[in-house]
């Protein structure tokens, strides 16, 4: 099966085991596609026909649901792991209508974050989530929505925070961001989806048990060289709601995506 994910360590740690074969697969094989969170999203939502197995942003789920399911495991979801809008010079919060605002795709978490929280930032400018705090750090942008490895290192390239959108949506909803969830094209019966998802909490339990077996794998994809930020990353991103979205981690995303759990699963 076609396993269409990020490059970012997240990913790489979640799926490395079951990619190569470490952890028992019940006879299915996954061939990786990597692309970044923007190109994902076009993926499931123009291109549905053609994917199997799609990391997307919650976000884009309200587009997807009618042709994928989303999966128990995989998700990125948590608590103090959201997006950072930054910028270079202060900017107050009331100077945010403005600003020009570099943003990883229309589709992201992040993009709907920002429309929920600061929707008078309307100036928004879509980049690849890499190429997004070097253009502010440059001054080719006001400020930036951060996610990925850049939410770690924007303070070593003179960025500030202005506002953490994540945070902010804890404290309105109480309840974590969802941020990236795994979906199975719905022309796969239940039962595959099933399947899979026992396969990706396998592989996850796997990463967590033998951290160093994946760590070749995550360096040699990631953005970011410095092995501390990729363990940061996996830190934060691969947790409990990983290996089980819960009924606290399906409120969350039917909080976001406006859509009731029947409409997903």
């Amino acid at each position: 099966m076609k396993l269409h994910l990020s490059p970012c360590p997240n990913d790489t740690f979640t799926f490395h085991a079951m990619i190569c074969g470490l952890v028992d697969t019940e006879g299915l094989t996954f061939e990786p596609v990597f692309d970044d969170i923007d190109a994902l999203n076009a993926a499931a939502v123009d291109r549905p026909d053609g994917e199997e197995i799609v990391k997307i942003s919650y976000a884009a789920l309200p587009e997807a649901a009618g042709s994928f399911r989303l999966l128990e495991s995989g998700s990125a979801l948590g608590f103090g792991n959201g997006p950072l809008l930054v910028s270079k010079r202060r900017i107050g919060v009331g100077e945010l209508a403005g600003a020009s605002i570099g943003i990883p795709g229309e589709r992201t978490t992040a993009n709907r974050l920002l429309s929920i929280l600061f929707p008078e930032a309307r100036r928004r400018v879509v980049r690849l989530f890499s190429d997004i705090a070097p253009a502010v750090a440059a001054g080719e942008l006001d400020a930036g929505v951060l996610i990925h490895e850049g939410r770690f290192t924007y303070s070593a390239q003179g960025l500030q925070l202005v506002a953490d959108l994540g945070g902010e949506w804890e404290e309105r909803t109480g309840l974590p961001i969802p941020l990236g969830g795994i979906v199975l094209n719905r022309r796969f019966p239940v039962e595959t989806a099933r399947q899979v998802g026992r396969i990706i909490r396998r592989s996850i339990e796997y990463a967590q048990a033998h951290p160093d077996a994946s760590a070749d794998y995550v360096k040699a994809h990631a953005q970011e060289l410095d092995p501390e930020v990729r363990r940061k990353h996996i830190t934060f991103f691969v947790n409990d709601y990983s290996l089980s979205l819960g009924t606290e981690g399906y409120r969350a995303v039917e909080r976001l995506t406006g859509l009731s759990a029947e409409a997903f699963r």
